[in-house]
């Protein structure tokens, strides 16, 4: 899951950004893509590491695959980064709650991922940076926005059934037994994303604030690796260390933050927020066709529909923002 989204609800925390991912985009030659390729690039890419992830399911566990990758990304951008270790008490406190969110987000993520479809993850996760982006607004039209969204949640968790209204059928698809409802467990794992990555916004910005981008977020994925490192050991045992598992984890780590990360800030610096914002939000449209074209999952109609209502709803809510904020 890409931690650009942050620039977005705050983009005076970009440039500082900017700097510490000057090596990486160097190293790919970012300046001649156009950035909105760019940014489909990186999405592409994050989703595309999300769908290989999976694969490392049949080996180790949720908590095994989330220590590899915030362990090998912690490894990669430390190294780019090499941020200063002394901190503040302060400083210190707020990379440690980022970690933990990371953590928590990440886990949350990879277990939802045994459970439902990529694409239904993905958009109900999204809810949580959407709603950061409106907590401050006193718009009537933001409040819509919230609406909307929580109308697609609703479809994707298969809690209003419309072709029950139609009877026509929900079209299958979306849920852990073909129904398109989603258990508890499920739906608890998909709330705790949303709240997971909303803290990754806030206290990212914070620390972005403080120590610059990269250094920030180099820093809390190496916190959040040592937090999950006990439920990857208890989850995987030795299967953690095996080469092919930990090959898999690196190239998951290098597609899910390390080329997004790189890639979204390259494309940020030459594009005004408000285009950003409008193609960041086609992300759960796009974890839909990943999932679709690597894992093979189908989504009924109201699930396509309740993807279609939450990136209306990003879009509406976000481009306004970015339009007042520049």
């Amino acid at each position: 899951m890409s931690g650009t989204y942050t620039c977005t609800v705050g983009p005076s925390g970009a440039e500082p950004a900017r700097a510490g991912v000057g090596r990486l985009a160097a190293l790919a030659g970012p300046d001649a893509v156009p950035p909105p390729l760019l940014m489909l690039l990186g999405m592409v890419s994050t989703q595309v590491g999300a769908a290989i992830a999976t694969q490392l399911f049949r080996t180790t566990s949720p908590g095994g695959t989330t220590a590899l990758r915030l362990g090998f990304g912690a490894l990669v951008l430390l190294a780019v980064a090499r941020p200063a270790l002394r901190l503040g008490w302060r400083t210190a406190g707020l990379v440690a709650a980022f970690g933990v969110a990371m953590a928590g987000m990440n886990l949350a993520f990879y277990t939802a991922l045994q459970r439902v479809p990529l694409g239904i993850a993905v958009t109900i996760a999204f809810t949580g940076p959407l709603l950061v982006s409106v907590a401050t607004s006193r718009r009537a039209r933001d409040l819509g926005w919230v609406v909307l969204a929580g109308l697609g949640v609703a479809l994707l968790a298969g809690l209003l059934d419309l072709g029950t209204l139609t009877g026509s059928g929900s079209g299958g698809g979306g849920g852990p037994d073909g129904t398109g409802r989603l258990d508890g467990t499920a739906l608890l794992c998909c709330g705790l994303i949303a709240l997971g990555w909303a803290g990754y916004v806030v206290l990212g910005k914070a620390v972005s604030t403080r120590l610059g981008g990269s250094r920030g977020l180099a820093l809390g994925m190496a916190v959040g690796a040592v937090c999950v490192l006990p439920f990857g050991i208890a989850g995987s045992g030795t299967a953690l260390f095996d080469p092919w598992t930990m090959t898999l984890g690196l190239g998951v780590a290098l597609l899910s933050s390390v080329l997004p990360y790189s890639a979204e800030m390259a494309a940020l610096r030459r594009m005004p927020a408000r285009v950003f914002a409008v193609l960041l939000s086609l992300e759960p449209a796009i974890a839909a066709l990943v999932g679709l074209a690597l894992l093979h999952e189908t989504l009924g109609w109201p699930q396509l529909l309740g993807i279609g209502c939450v990136v209306a709803a990003s879009l509406g809510a976000l481009t306004g923002r970015s339009g007042r904020t520049g």
